[in-house]
């Protein structure tokens, strides 16, 4: 705790916000005096929190997979990921804890457990991955209602965005205010984050983050999140990572460029010889995903939402084709130099669990190496009109009857984990299939 003491003095920190992503990835734990939290070092938190949905209840099967007595699980908070809460009153710091049970192991339904998990895979095989996550987003006007359409929200000029303003400079400036504070908190937190560019929709916008260590960039999505919120209410608005929140708007995406480096020479082994070619290792990860990601598509949609964003008009992928620098396919080989040779895995959703969902593609990729896959072809058309004719879940059930029928990615992932994500993700698809919409009792309380 030396190194927690030492920043919380320097810093006249007086509370401590101990954190840990739950199955959703949003931030749960305590918020500690800081004498309180130096002298607990962790403290122990329920761990049913793990198997709670993304309404407030439980899996249905929970008590099949934790303690029914609902027991404490140990937190161990991570001093790389110790920050100041910028957006605070009072000098307050924030830290992400990993979660461990009571005999001194990874708690294997924490979120962390299971990125750490496929990791160590990795460390064996001697490589490290590399990640550099894209993030999409919504700023929208406040929605007190629910029963109300979201809107974009208004910029310095006071009127909203009515066409389409891609990589606009103009429309990016509309919201000043907003992105200064944003970039003056992510400054705070020490958040890698690097171009901001304006998206399709109207005031939807993509951040970047420098590529780097996968844990470290999984963290840094988690942060961000709550940080582009809080300084979303700064400005009196709403951001939001649904993944389709607006009808006649696209789609938020969080793309995940990846590639490995052997530990011992630091060389990307996704390179070829010479420049325009690819590595062997890189056709055997890309053939992994293909043919593991339709399985492990739960992961990059985990909510009943984000399968609406799954549609080629709205520039998302539908099947599973690849191709060279080619933005129509759901896995995308970015046309760069021979050193910097990478995978875009384009079918996560902003709206993503940003552990999860980076584990779950190394996951694919580990696979493909293992079993030395192949992919198929390159696609150089339009990726939804041809090639491969299995397409991705259209749902959250048949997702989750996917993950289910894939014993390879259970094991990577963990079958406990597996059992409990399921377990979750099917009762909060049950509660949204209770609620009756607007369009069934328009077309249909009439006329069948």
């Amino acid at each position: 705790m030396e190194a927690f003491t030492r920043f919380l003095k320097e810093n006249a920190i007086t509370e401590v916000e101990s954190t840990f992503p739950d199955m959703t990835g949003n931030a749960r734990g305590k918020f500690y005096p800081t004498n309180k939290f130096i002298d607990e070092q962790g403290g122990k938190i329920p761990e049913t929190l793990l198997v709670q949905t993304v309404n407030g209840e439980w899996a249905n099967n929970h008590y099949d997979i934790v303690d029914p007595t609902d027991k404490d699980m140990v937190l161990v908070p991570d001093p790389d990921t110790l920050r100041n809460v910028p957006w605070a009153d009072e000098p307050t710091a924030q830290v992400i804890n990993d979660c461990y049970t009571r005999d001194g192991n990874l708690h294997p339904l924490a979120s962390r457990s299971v990125l750490r998990r496929v990791l160590a895979l990795y460390e064996k095989e001697g490589l490290a991955p590399v990640i550099a996550p894209e993030v999409e987003f919504y700023l929208v006007q406040k929605n007190l209602d629910p029963d109300y359409e979201l809107k974009p929200a208004t910029g310095r000029s006071g009127r909203r965005e009515t066409a389409r303003q891609s990589y606009s400079i103009d429309a990016v400036n509309e919201f000043n205010p907003v992105i200064d504070t944003l970039y003056n908190y992510c400054d705070a937190q020490g958040l890698d984050v690097d171009t901001l560019i304006h998206e399709s929709g109207a005031a939807q916008m993509e951040i970047n983050f420098l590529h780097g260590d996968a844990l470290k960039l999984a963290d840094q999505v988690f942060v961000f999140k709550r940080t582009l919120r809080e300084t979303a209410l700064k400005h009196d608005m709403y951001a939001t990572f649904m993944a389709k929140p607006m009808q006649h708007e696209p789609g938020s995406s969080m793309h995940i460029h990846q590639s490995l480096i052997d530990i011992k020479t630091g060389k990307n082994i996704f390179a070829g010889e010479k420049e325009g070619e690819f590595s062997d290792a890189f056709y055997h990860y890309m053939g992994g995903l293909q043919k593991f990601t339709q399985h492990a598509i739960s992961f990059y949609a985990p909510n009943v939402n984000s399968y609406r964003r799954f549609t080629p008009e709205m520039s998302a992928p539908v099947n599973f084709e690849w191709g060279i620098d080619n933005r129509t396919a759901g896995l995308r080989a970015p046309d760069v130099p021979l050193a910097a040779s990478r995978i875009e895995n384009r079918f996560a959703g902003a709206d993503c669990n940003p552990y999860l969902a980076i584990a779950a593609s190394l996951a694919c990729g580990y696979l493909g190496l293992k079993a030395q896959l192949q992919p198929g072809q390159p696609n150089q058309g339009l990726a939804a009109d041809e090639g491969d004719p299995v397409e991705v879940a259209r749902s959250l059930e048949e997702a989750l009857r996917l993950l289910e029928d894939c014993p390879e990615l259970q094991e990577i992932l963990g079958e406990k984990f597996v059992e409990a994500y399921v377990g979750v993700k099917r009762a909060e698809f049950e509660t949204f299939h209770q609620v009756i919409s607007s369009w069934e009792r328009e077309f249909l309380l009439m006329t069948v």
